[in-house]
C-alpha cells in the first residue's frame, strides 16, 4: 500500500466514523474534523493537475482516493469538491478549500453547506464560480445524506460581471457538453466500487462465524455461491472504477465512462442485495456498518446517471457512428 494510501485510509479512519454518519444523518451534523483532515492533506486537490495548486498525483491515484471515501462511506462532498477544483484550475481560477458544488446539478450533495458552486458554459469553454448561493429546498438521499435544491441569490442590478458574485474563467481546451456529466459518473463509479470492496471485507468473514442449524453459513453451498457472486460483483464494479479512472486520465472519454457507469451501477444493486442476504437482519440495523454501505449503493447507483441513463446515451452514440463503427467503438471501450 503506498504512502498516499495509508494517509488516505487513516484519515478516513480517524474520522469518518459511524458516529459521525448518523449524526450527520440525525442532526445534519456537518463533520468539521473530517472536512478539516481532507483539506489539511489537500485532498480537495489531487485531481488538480496544472497550477500552482497541483499536488503531481496521477488521475488514477486520485480517483483511487474517491474509492476509499466510498469503501469508508465518507458522508462529506470530497469528490464533489475535487472535480469543482479541478474544473477552476483547468480556468485559470482559483483553487477553494471550502466544500463546492455543482450548479448543473438538481439535488446538489451537502448543499446546505456548501460557499460556492461551479458551473460550465453551455458552450463547454468557460467556467464560473458562483459565491452568491443560497438553499432552495432541503433534501436527501437513501443514506440519509442532504442532497439539496439550491439557487443563485443576488437582486437583479447586481447581475453584472462582479468577483464578489461570481469569476469567470476560459477553458484552453474545450471540455465538451457531456463532459461534466461524465465527470460525475466517473467518481460515482470510484465510490461504488469503494463501497462494494467494503461490503465484500465484511460479508466474508461473517459468514465464517454466524451458525446456522448447527455450522456457519460460509459451509453450505447455496451461500458460498452468493459469496462467490458478490466477489464477482466487486471484482466488475473494480474493473469498472479502473476504466472510469483511465477514461478520465485520457481527456474524458465519455463512452468509456459511460460503460463503466452502467456496470457499476448494476453492480451496486446485486451486491447490495447479496451482502444484505448474507448479514440478515443484523446489516439492517443501526448498530452495524453494513448499511452505511448499501445505502450508499442504492443512492450512488442512480446518481451521476444510473444504468438505463448512460445504456440509453452508449446506444445513441454507437447508432450515431453507423453500421460498420459499431465493433471498432466497442473493442475501444
Amino acid at each position: 500500500m503506498s504512502d498516499l494510501a495509508q494517509t488516505v485510509d487513516r484519515i478516513f479512519t480517524a474520522h469518518a466514523t459511524d458516529k459521525v454518519r448518523l449524526a450527520g444523518e440525525d442532526d445534519g451534523a456537518w463533520p468539521d474534523a473530517l472536512w478539516g483532515a481532507c483539506i489539511d492533506a489537500g485532498l480537495h486537490l489531487a485531481l488538480v493537475d496544472t497550477g500552482d495548486a497541483a499536488l503531481g498525483l496521477t488521475p488514477q491515484e486520485a480517483f483511487d482516493i474517491v474509492r476509499r471515501a466510498g469503501a469508508h462511506a465518507v458522508p462529506i462532498p470530497l469528490p464533489e469538491s475535487m472535480l469543482a477544483n479541478w474544473l477552476l484550475a483547468r480556468a485559470g481560477l482559483p483553487p477553494q478549500s471550502d466544500p463546492l458544488g455543482f450548479l448543473d446539478e438538481t439535488r446538489v450533495p451537502w448543499g446546505r453547506r456548501i460557499a460556492a458552486m461551479v458551473s460550465v458554459s453551455r458552450e463547454a469553454d468557460a467556467v464560473r464560480l458562483f459565491h452568491n448561493v443560497s438553499l432552495a429546498r432541503e433534501g436527501r438521499n437513501i443514506a440519509g445524506e442532504p442532497r439539496d435544491d439550491m439557487r443563485l441569490a443576488w437582486a437583479e442590478d447586481d447581475r453584472a460581471v462582479n468577483s464578489k458574485l461570481f469569476q469567470i474563467g476560459a477553458l484552453k481546451v474545450p471540455i465538451g457538453a457531456d463532459a461534466l456529466p461524465a465527470a460525475l459518473a466517473a467518481v460515482r463509479t470510484a465510490q461504488i466500487a469503494g463501497a462494494i470492496e467494503a461490503a465484500t471485507r465484511l460479508t466474508v468473514p461473517y459468514a465464517q462465524v454466524r451458525i446456522q442449524f448447527g455450522k456457519p453459513i460460509g459451509k453450505f453451498q447455496a451461500v458460498q455461491h452468493a459469496i462467490a457472486q458478490l466477489a464477482e460483483q466487486s471484482a466488475m464494479a473494480g474493473a469498472a472504477a479502473d476504466m472510469a479512472a483511465d477514461a478520465f486520465a485520457r481527456g474524458l472519454d465519455v463512452p468509456a465512462i459511460a460503460a463503466a457507469k452502467c456496470v457499476a451501477s448494476e453492480a451496486a444493486g446485486i451486491a447490495a442485495g447479496l451482502a444484505h442476504q448474507m448479514h440478515g437482519a443484523i446489516g439492517f440495523s443501526r448498530a452495524h456498518a453494513l448499511h452505511h454501505l448499501t445505502r450508499r449503493l442504492w443512492s450512488w447507483r442512480d446518481e451521476g446517471g444510473n444504468e438505463a441513463h448512460w445504456a440509453g446515451w452508449l446506444g445513441r452514440h454507437l447508432a450515431a457512428k453507423g453500421a460498420e463503427q459499431l465493433w471498432p467503438e466497442i473493442t475501444t471501450l
